[in-house]
């Protein structure tokens, strides 16, 4: 009788165990990311910080990774994926913790710099984790289902994301600043360590699989290819006509997060957006994702992926512009609205 609401009659009883702590561990990921991590910037805004800070921990998991990325492979494959994958992801998220008492020993400046210093230390751990973790999809959840079950990791995401802004924005209201930031940082936190706790019962086939007996094959010498900087980036790609997209990919993303330590600042300090109302814009935000979501398969069928994916691109270079005009809440709120709607067919698609 366990995990019921997410079983269907088309999955195997061998699979669906893992689906659903799949699919939990996406719900209890949408609550930290809807509570903790959707009110960081905002968080240190209110703190006082500048646009530099904001970048800085807006940037660190980025800088981090570009650095331990190749490294961090090379780890996971000398590794069991799934408990390689639990303990990095224990080890990241141990430091949603020490967010918690953070206003209690430091000053506002001393918080925001802590911060920073946390978002680093966190983003060592966490380089393993993205890249094992889809490995770790890849080795649970057999091809043919694959795309199903991505796509109930985004409802799911997107309705728990959603639920959870609404719930924070109300606590920060009813709250005083401090003390509602650290119930909702502690609710982040519990999602956390639930997420994690359902990743580690996500097994991979094989080892589910029965044993069966076959004639060991003959061992055959092996040679050690050499692993250098430029076999490890794989420069040889840019020799290839998919440079184009590298590039194309390259310029959207820059131009994409350039301006991402400013929202914070400017709905706080230009538009004057309480926790609430920005709690409210999220969650606007994320239904228009869900419903996108439901449809995006019908009219990618119908106007291919690349036609979509253009137009995507194109209503996720608006929202700045259509941001930079907005002088109310309402406008706010409204432009939360129609931006779900290109988050499907440009991000889900483009992000490699």
């Amino acid at each position: 009788m366990r995990f019921n609401i997410f079983q269907q009659s088309d999955v195997p009883e061998k699979y669906r165990s893992n689906f659903a702590h799949l699919y939990f561990d996406i719900a209890w990921f949408g609550v930290l990311s809807g509570t903790a991590v959707n009110f960081l910037n905002v968080y240190a805004t209110r703190l006082g910080a500048t646009g530099f800070q904001i970048g800085l921990l807006a940037a660190m998991a980025a800088v981090v990774n570009l650095f331990l990325a190749i490294p961090a492979g090379r780890w996971i494959e000398k590794r069991h994926t799934g408990r390689a994958v639990f303990w990095s992801s224990v080890v990241f998220r141990i430091g949603y913790f020490f967010w918690i008492p953070l206003p209690w020993l430091f000053d506002a400046q001393g918080q925001i710099w802590a911060l920073i210093i946390l978002a680093f230390l966190m983003a060592i751990p966490l380089t393993p984790l993205g890249v094992g973790f889809n490995a770790l999809f890849a080795e649970s959840v057999p091809d043919r289902f694959r795309a199903q079950v991505a796509g109930t990791r985004n409802v799911t995401f997107a309705i728990a994301y959603m639920l959870t802004s609404l719930i924070a924005g109300t606590i920060l209201k009813s709250l005083p600043f401090e003390t509602g930031y650290q119930v909702i940082f502690a609710i982040g936190a519990f999602g956390a360590a639930m997420s994690s706790y359902h990743i580690y019962h996500v097994t991979p086939l094989e080892e589910t699989a029965p044993l069966s007996v076959s004639p060991i094959p003959a061992p055959t010498p092996q040679t050690d290819s050499p692993r250098g900087i430029h076999s490890a980036l794989r420069l040889d790609i840019w020799k290839t006509p998919f440079r184009n997209v590298l590039l194309v990919l390259f310029f959207f993303h820059f131009t994409h997060f350039l301006p991402t330590p400013i929202y914070p600042l400017y709905n706080v300090r230009v538009l004057n957006l309480n926790d609430n109302n920005i709690g409210i814009g999220t969650a606007l935000y994320y239904l228009t994702v869900l419903i996108g979501s439901t449809q995006f398969r019908r009219i990618a069928h119908r106007y291919g992926n690349k036609l979509v994916t253009a137009w995507g691109a194109a209503g996720m270079a608006i929202y700045p512009l259509l941001l930079a005009f907005s002088e109310n809440t309402w406008q706010f709120y409204g432009l939360s609205f129609i931006g779900g709607f290109n988050l499907q067919p440009s991000y889900v698609k483009i992000k490699p």
